[in-house]
């Protein structure tokens, strides 16, 4: 069943605004938090209206068939925005040249949009980010480690949204609060350890490092559901929690491997030395 009063949901740490039609019986999603969500840009909106006059010029219908509906915003006010319903969001992706695209769209699969499947079939679009993630070389175990990881972390998010965390800004310091108690370090050093620009960093984890990853996670979100934590404070000491009982179990494991779990290793490097070998 949908939740209609659900009008924040969350890709990774970005919000992204949604509004139910009753008349409609559509989900329509704001096209601007998409635009962000998938080009990272600090000027979504501008991006947007470059976006809109090339496909006009290009002779394209699809931004005549974009709407427009009132969104709350960070001010607290209600204003007019772009919007669009599923059906347009995902040809409007094939539009935007992103690296996120296909996990974008396994997250609208995700999300319980109740017609989705007459646009897109979630079988189709798990398949799809399966196919793409083996194409650039990863391994099969690990994709399947990625995908189940995505989903862990895609429930811990659907309880934030869901407990009075709605900025972008929370999801994030949150997420870093877990990755720095099961880690040792926070996700900039993770990153700069890994030699990462601009990457998405579990693009680029080991496996162990996916699997201690997800365990802070789904030990936060079942410790965050038995103590009801509500508002980003509550869920900060719940963070910490979840991230510790991985923590822990990570130096138990190195302790008896003599291994760190926490490695510089990153699949570019990895992929160009296959080819080097090659």
């Amino acid at each position: 069943m949908i939740n209609k009063n659900k009008t924040i949901v969350i890709f990774e740490n970005e919000p992204v605004r949604r509004v139910w039609l009753e008349k409609e019986e559509k989900w329509f999603f704001s096209v601007i938090d998409v635009v962000r969500v998938l080009t990272g840009s600090l000027r979504p909106r501008k991006y947007w209206d470059d976006l809109k006059r090339k496909l006009n010029q290009e002779g394209s219908q699809l931004s005549a068939k974009i709407g427009q509906l009132k969104m709350l915003s960070k001010d607290g006010k209600f204003y007019d925005t772009d919007v669009a319903d599923v059906e347009i969001i995902l040809r409007l992706i094939q539009s935007i040249p992103s690296p996120k695209a296909e996990p974008f769209k396994l997250w609208l699969a995700k999300i319980g949009y109740e017609r989705l499947k007459e646009t897109v079939d979630p079988e189709i679009a798990v398949n799809r980010a399966r196919n793409n993630w083996l194409s650039l070389g990863y391994s099969k175990k690990w994709v399947e480690q990625r995908m189940r990881g995505q989903e862990i972390r895609n429930k811990l998010t659907d309880y934030w949204a869901d407990h009075k965390i709605s900025r972008a800004e929370e999801f994030a310091a949150l997420t870093n609060i877990i990755h720095r108690e099961w880690s040792g370090i926070a996700i900039l050093e993770h990153k700069r350890l890994k030699d990462l620009k601009g990457h998405n960093l579990r693009d680029h984890m080991t496996e162990a490092e996916l699997l201690f990853s997800s365990l802070a996670e789904l030990s936060t979100r079942q410790i965050a559901e038995k103590e009801l934590a509500l508002g980003f404070n509550n869920n900060a000491v719940v963070a910490k929690k979840g991230g510790g009982v991985a923590g822990r179990a990570r130096k138990d494991l190195e302790k008896l491997t003599g291994k760190k779990v926490v490695s510089g290793d990153n699949f570019l490097a990895s992929r160009n030395s296959k080819k080097l070998l090659k």
